[in-house]
Protein backbone atom coordinates (compact mmCIF):
# COMPACT_ATOMS: atom_id res chain seq x y z
CA UNK A 1 0.00 0.00 0.00
CA UNK A 2 2.90 2.65 0.88
CA UNK A 3 4.67 1.92 -2.54
CA UNK A 4 1.26 2.37 -4.23
CA UNK A 5 0.80 5.58 -2.13
CA UNK A 6 4.12 6.63 -3.16
CA UNK A 7 4.16 5.91 -7.03
CA UNK A 8 0.76 7.76 -6.91
CA UNK A 9 2.39 11.17 -5.16
CA UNK A 10 5.23 10.87 -7.99
CA UNK A 11 2.57 10.45 -10.63
CA UNK A 12 0.79 13.36 -9.34
CA UNK A 13 3.19 15.72 -9.13
CA UNK A 14 5.12 14.77 -12.21
CA UNK A 15 2.09 15.26 -13.95
CA UNK A 16 1.26 18.58 -12.54
CA UNK A 17 4.70 19.75 -12.83
CA UNK A 18 5.10 18.46 -16.68
CA UNK A 19 0.98 19.53 -17.19
CA UNK A 20 2.33 23.42 -16.73
CA UNK A 21 4.28 22.47 -19.72
CA UNK A 22 1.53 20.49 -21.71
CA UNK A 23 -1.06 23.66 -21.28
CA UNK A 24 2.06 25.78 -23.20
CA UNK A 25 2.43 23.04 -26.19
CA UNK A 26 -1.53 23.59 -26.17
CA UNK A 27 -1.61 27.18 -27.09
CA UNK A 28 1.20 26.90 -29.66
CA UNK A 29 0.20 23.19 -30.72
CA UNK A 30 -3.49 23.42 -31.13
CA UNK A 31 -4.79 27.09 -30.61
CA UNK A 32 -1.80 28.43 -32.80
CA UNK A 33 -1.81 25.05 -34.92
CA UNK A 34 2.00 25.51 -34.97
CA UNK A 35 4.82 22.82 -34.68
CA UNK A 36 7.21 24.32 -32.15
CA UNK A 37 10.02 22.31 -31.77
CA UNK A 38 12.00 24.77 -29.43
CA UNK A 39 9.64 23.48 -26.28
CA UNK A 40 12.92 21.06 -26.09
CA UNK A 41 15.39 23.96 -25.74
CA UNK A 42 13.06 26.42 -23.42
CA UNK A 43 12.20 23.25 -20.96
CA UNK A 44 15.92 23.29 -19.48
CA UNK A 45 16.30 26.75 -20.15
CA UNK A 46 14.32 27.15 -17.69
CA UNK A 47 15.88 24.66 -15.48
CA UNK A 48 19.23 26.10 -15.79
CA UNK A 49 18.33 29.46 -14.96
CA UNK A 50 16.26 28.77 -12.04
CA UNK A 51 19.53 26.68 -10.41
CA UNK A 52 21.65 29.47 -11.53
CA UNK A 53 19.55 32.49 -10.33
CA UNK A 54 18.77 30.11 -7.22
CA UNK A 55 22.77 30.00 -6.39
CA UNK A 56 23.07 33.48 -7.07
CA UNK A 57 20.47 33.67 -4.24
CA UNK A 58 17.68 34.91 -6.03
CA UNK A 59 14.57 34.47 -4.39
CA UNK A 60 13.26 31.26 -5.88
CA UNK A 61 9.64 32.58 -6.57
CA UNK A 62 11.23 35.58 -8.24
CA UNK A 63 13.12 33.11 -10.23
CA UNK A 64 9.91 31.87 -11.33
CA UNK A 65 8.81 35.15 -13.07
CA UNK A 66 12.35 35.27 -14.44
CA UNK A 67 12.27 31.44 -16.21
CA UNK A 68 8.64 32.54 -17.45
CA UNK A 69 10.12 35.76 -19.00
CA UNK A 70 13.27 34.01 -20.40
CA UNK A 71 10.58 31.28 -22.28
CA UNK A 72 9.07 34.10 -23.55
CA UNK A 73 12.13 35.81 -25.08
CA UNK A 74 13.03 32.40 -26.89
CA UNK A 75 9.23 31.31 -27.96
CA UNK A 76 9.74 35.30 -29.65
CA UNK A 77 12.61 34.42 -31.26
CA UNK A 78 11.26 31.37 -33.16
CA UNK A 79 8.15 33.64 -33.89
CA UNK A 80 10.45 36.28 -34.99
CA UNK A 81 12.62 33.97 -37.18
CA UNK A 82 9.29 32.48 -38.56
CA UNK A 83 6.74 35.53 -39.03
CA UNK A 84 9.26 38.09 -40.56
CA UNK A 85 12.49 35.67 -42.34
CA UNK A 86 9.68 33.57 -43.42
CA UNK A 87 11.77 30.58 -42.30
CA UNK A 88 8.89 27.47 -41.38
CA UNK A 89 8.17 26.70 -38.46
CA UNK A 90 9.72 23.46 -37.83
CA UNK A 91 12.91 24.91 -38.97
CA UNK A 92 12.50 27.96 -36.98
CA UNK A 93 11.62 25.58 -33.84
CA UNK A 94 14.50 23.65 -34.47
CA UNK A 95 17.23 26.70 -35.17
CA UNK A 96 15.68 27.90 -31.89
CA UNK A 97 16.47 24.88 -29.69
CA UNK A 98 19.64 24.19 -31.27
CA UNK A 99 21.20 27.61 -29.58
CA UNK A 100 19.40 27.09 -26.85
CA UNK A 101 21.51 24.12 -26.08
CA UNK A 102 24.31 26.48 -25.73
CA UNK A 103 22.99 29.59 -24.08
CA UNK A 104 21.90 26.99 -21.46
CA UNK A 105 25.21 25.55 -20.85
CA UNK A 106 26.21 29.02 -20.72
CA UNK A 107 23.96 29.99 -17.88
CA UNK A 108 24.96 27.01 -16.02
CA UNK A 109 28.51 28.24 -16.10
CA UNK A 110 29.43 25.14 -18.83
CA UNK A 111 27.71 22.43 -16.29
CA UNK A 112 26.55 20.16 -17.97
CA UNK A 113 24.54 19.38 -14.13
CA UNK A 114 24.21 22.48 -12.01
CA UNK A 115 22.81 21.64 -8.16
CA UNK A 116 20.87 23.53 -5.88
CA UNK A 117 21.04 20.67 -3.09
CA UNK A 118 20.40 22.39 0.69
CA UNK A 119 19.43 25.68 -1.14
CA UNK A 120 15.82 27.87 -0.85
CA UNK A 121 13.30 26.60 -3.14
CA UNK A 122 9.78 26.91 -3.81
CA UNK A 123 9.23 23.66 -2.15
CA UNK A 124 11.43 23.68 0.94
CA UNK A 125 10.95 27.83 1.90
CA UNK A 126 8.01 29.75 2.51
CA UNK A 127 4.97 28.25 2.13
CA UNK A 128 6.42 24.98 0.80
CA UNK A 129 8.58 24.72 3.92
CA UNK A 130 5.18 24.84 6.17
CA UNK A 131 3.62 22.32 4.43
CA UNK A 132 7.04 19.95 4.72
CA UNK A 133 6.86 20.25 8.19
CA UNK A 134 3.15 20.23 8.77
CA UNK A 135 1.08 16.90 9.02
CA UNK A 136 0.52 16.54 5.31
CA UNK A 137 4.60 16.30 4.70
CA UNK A 138 4.15 13.73 2.54
CA UNK A 139 1.74 15.19 -0.16
CA UNK A 140 3.63 18.74 0.04
CA UNK A 141 5.20 18.33 -2.99
CA UNK A 142 2.31 17.05 -4.64
CA UNK A 143 0.25 20.43 -3.13
CA UNK A 144 2.32 22.49 -4.16
CA UNK A 145 2.65 21.46 -7.69
CA UNK A 146 -1.02 21.39 -7.91
CA UNK A 147 -1.58 25.06 -6.62
CA UNK A 148 1.18 26.50 -9.22
CA UNK A 149 -0.32 24.42 -12.05
CA UNK A 150 -3.88 25.61 -10.94
CA UNK A 151 -2.75 29.54 -10.46
CA UNK A 152 -0.87 28.89 -14.08
CA UNK A 153 -4.23 26.80 -15.17
CA UNK A 154 -6.32 30.14 -14.06
CA UNK A 155 -4.50 32.69 -15.45
CA UNK A 156 -4.09 31.23 -19.04
CA UNK A 157 -7.83 30.42 -19.36
CA UNK A 158 -8.77 34.18 -18.04
CA UNK A 159 -5.96 34.92 -20.84
CA UNK A 160 -8.18 33.30 -22.94
CA UNK A 161 -11.30 34.92 -22.43
CA UNK A 162 -10.01 38.73 -23.43
CA UNK A 163 -10.12 40.26 -26.92
CA UNK A 164 -6.41 39.26 -27.35
CA UNK A 165 -7.14 35.90 -26.38
CA UNK A 166 -9.97 35.07 -28.57
CA UNK A 167 -7.93 36.91 -31.04
CA UNK A 168 -4.98 34.33 -30.73
CA UNK A 169 -7.87 31.67 -31.18
CA UNK A 170 -8.58 33.05 -33.94
CA UNK A 171 -5.08 32.94 -35.50
CA UNK A 172 -4.73 29.31 -36.00
CA UNK A 173 -8.42 28.78 -37.37
CA UNK A 174 -9.28 31.87 -39.14
CA UNK A 175 -6.42 34.74 -39.84
CA UNK A 176 -8.50 36.77 -41.86
CA UNK A 177 -10.58 37.65 -38.53
CA UNK A 178 -7.81 38.34 -36.67
CA UNK A 179 -7.27 41.01 -40.18
CA UNK A 180 -11.07 42.41 -40.09
CA UNK A 181 -10.16 43.39 -36.19
CA UNK A 182 -7.05 45.49 -37.40
CA UNK A 183 -4.70 42.85 -35.59
CA UNK A 184 -1.40 41.59 -37.61
CA UNK A 185 -1.79 37.70 -37.53
CA UNK A 186 2.27 37.09 -37.62
CA UNK A 187 2.33 39.58 -34.39
CA UNK A 188 -0.33 37.91 -32.32
CA UNK A 189 1.48 34.27 -33.42
CA UNK A 190 4.88 35.71 -31.60
CA UNK A 191 2.45 36.27 -28.66
CA UNK A 192 1.13 32.75 -28.85
CA UNK A 193 4.70 31.35 -28.99
CA UNK A 194 6.02 33.95 -26.01
CA UNK A 195 3.04 32.32 -24.11
CA UNK A 196 4.17 28.76 -24.73
CA UNK A 197 7.42 28.80 -24.05
CA UNK A 198 7.37 30.79 -21.24
CA UNK A 199 5.17 28.37 -19.73
CA UNK A 200 7.41 25.25 -20.58
CA UNK A 201 10.16 27.35 -19.08
CA UNK A 202 8.27 27.86 -15.66
CA UNK A 203 6.96 24.14 -15.79
CA UNK A 204 11.11 23.20 -15.81
CA UNK A 205 12.07 25.91 -13.59
CA UNK A 206 9.44 23.98 -11.21
CA UNK A 207 10.55 21.08 -12.04
CA UNK A 208 14.45 21.66 -11.10
CA UNK A 209 13.58 22.99 -8.07
CA UNK A 210 11.86 19.97 -6.69
CA UNK A 211 14.62 17.98 -8.15
CA UNK A 212 16.85 20.52 -6.75
CA UNK A 213 19.14 20.39 -9.71
CA UNK A 214 19.25 21.11 -13.56
CA UNK A 215 20.35 19.19 -16.14
CA UNK A 216 21.32 21.07 -19.76
CA UNK A 217 19.84 18.08 -21.85
CA UNK A 218 16.96 17.69 -20.12
CA UNK A 219 14.74 18.66 -22.58
CA UNK A 220 15.58 15.53 -24.91
CA UNK A 221 11.68 14.39 -25.72
CA UNK A 222 9.79 17.09 -24.20
CA UNK A 223 8.03 18.02 -27.20
CA UNK A 224 7.65 14.48 -27.50
CA UNK A 225 5.51 13.87 -24.15
CA UNK A 226 3.95 17.62 -24.31
CA UNK A 227 2.05 16.79 -27.55
CA UNK A 228 1.28 13.14 -26.73
CA UNK A 229 -0.67 14.67 -23.48
CA UNK A 230 -2.53 16.96 -25.50
CA UNK A 231 -3.75 14.74 -27.68
CA UNK A 232 -3.97 11.74 -25.38
CA UNK A 233 -6.36 14.42 -23.16
CA UNK A 234 -8.41 15.74 -26.21
CA UNK A 235 -9.14 12.12 -27.47
CA UNK A 236 -10.59 10.87 -23.39
CA UNK A 237 -11.86 14.00 -22.90
CA UNK A 238 -12.79 15.81 -26.03
CA UNK A 239 -16.45 15.56 -25.61
CA UNK A 240 -16.94 16.51 -22.49
CA UNK A 241 -18.33 20.19 -22.85
CA UNK A 242 -17.49 21.85 -19.29
CA UNK A 243 -13.90 20.84 -20.20
CA UNK A 244 -11.64 23.30 -21.38
CA UNK A 245 -8.49 22.95 -23.38
CA UNK A 246 -6.00 23.32 -20.96
CA UNK A 247 -7.70 20.66 -18.40
CA UNK A 248 -7.77 18.24 -20.72
CA UNK A 249 -3.73 19.01 -21.27
CA UNK A 250 -3.19 18.49 -17.69
CA UNK A 251 -5.35 15.39 -17.38
CA UNK A 252 -3.27 14.14 -20.02
CA UNK A 253 -0.27 14.71 -19.04
CA UNK A 254 -1.28 12.29 -15.79
CA UNK A 255 -2.82 9.72 -17.92
CA UNK A 256 1.09 9.88 -19.67
CA UNK A 257 3.03 9.32 -16.73
CA UNK A 258 1.13 6.94 -15.10
CA UNK A 259 1.70 4.96 -18.85
CA UNK A 260 5.33 5.39 -18.09
CA UNK A 261 5.34 4.76 -14.28
CA UNK A 262 3.70 1.29 -15.29
CA UNK A 263 5.78 0.25 -17.44
CA UNK A 264 8.62 1.13 -15.35
CA UNK A 265 7.19 -0.57 -12.21
CA UNK A 266 6.89 -3.62 -14.91
CA UNK A 267 10.47 -4.30 -15.30
CA UNK A 268 10.80 -1.83 -18.58
CA UNK A 269 14.84 -1.06 -18.41
CA UNK A 270 15.39 2.93 -19.01
CA UNK A 271 17.12 2.98 -21.74
CA UNK A 272 13.80 2.13 -23.66
CA UNK A 273 12.15 5.03 -21.67
CA UNK A 274 11.96 7.23 -25.10
CA UNK A 275 11.29 4.56 -27.05
CA UNK A 276 8.26 4.28 -25.33
CA UNK A 277 7.31 7.86 -25.18
CA UNK A 278 7.51 7.48 -29.05
CA UNK A 279 5.26 4.77 -29.05
CA UNK A 280 2.66 6.49 -26.65
CA UNK A 281 2.61 9.72 -28.65
CA UNK A 282 2.07 7.24 -32.36
CA UNK A 283 -0.85 5.77 -30.27
CA UNK A 284 -2.12 8.91 -29.28
CA UNK A 285 -1.76 10.21 -33.14
CA UNK A 286 -3.67 7.42 -34.52
CA UNK A 287 -5.85 7.54 -32.03
CA UNK A 288 -6.77 10.67 -32.57
CA UNK A 289 -6.92 9.93 -36.44
CA UNK A 290 -9.45 7.30 -36.21
CA UNK A 291 -11.55 9.38 -33.81
CA UNK A 292 -11.97 12.39 -36.24
CA UNK A 293 -12.52 9.81 -39.14
CA UNK A 294 -15.31 8.55 -37.13
CA UNK A 295 -16.75 11.70 -35.98
CA UNK A 296 -16.54 13.20 -40.11
CA UNK A 297 -18.35 9.97 -41.01
CA UNK A 298 -21.37 10.61 -38.12
CA UNK A 299 -21.66 13.88 -39.75
CA UNK A 300 -22.19 13.07 -43.17
CA UNK A 301 -24.31 10.19 -42.09
CA UNK A 302 -26.61 12.80 -40.51
CA UNK A 303 -26.97 14.93 -43.05
CA UNK A 304 -27.68 12.09 -45.55
CA UNK A 305 -30.39 11.25 -43.37
CA UNK A 306 -31.82 14.48 -43.32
Amino acid sequence: MDVLLGLLQVVLREGFIYGIMAMGVYITYKVLNFADLSVDGSFPLGCCMAAALITLGVNPWVACLVCFVGGCLAGMVTGLLHVKLKISDLMSGILVQTALYSVNMVVTSKKAVLSIFNMPTIFSSGIGGKLYNSALDQWAWVIMAFVIMLIVKIILDLYLKTRSGLLLRAVGSNERFVVSQGKNPGNMKIIGLMIGNGLVALSGCVLAQQKESADASSGTGMVVMALAAVIIGEAVFGKSKFMKGTTMAVFGMIIYRICLTAAMQLGLDTIYLKALMSALFIIALVSSRLKDERSAKSVIRAAISK
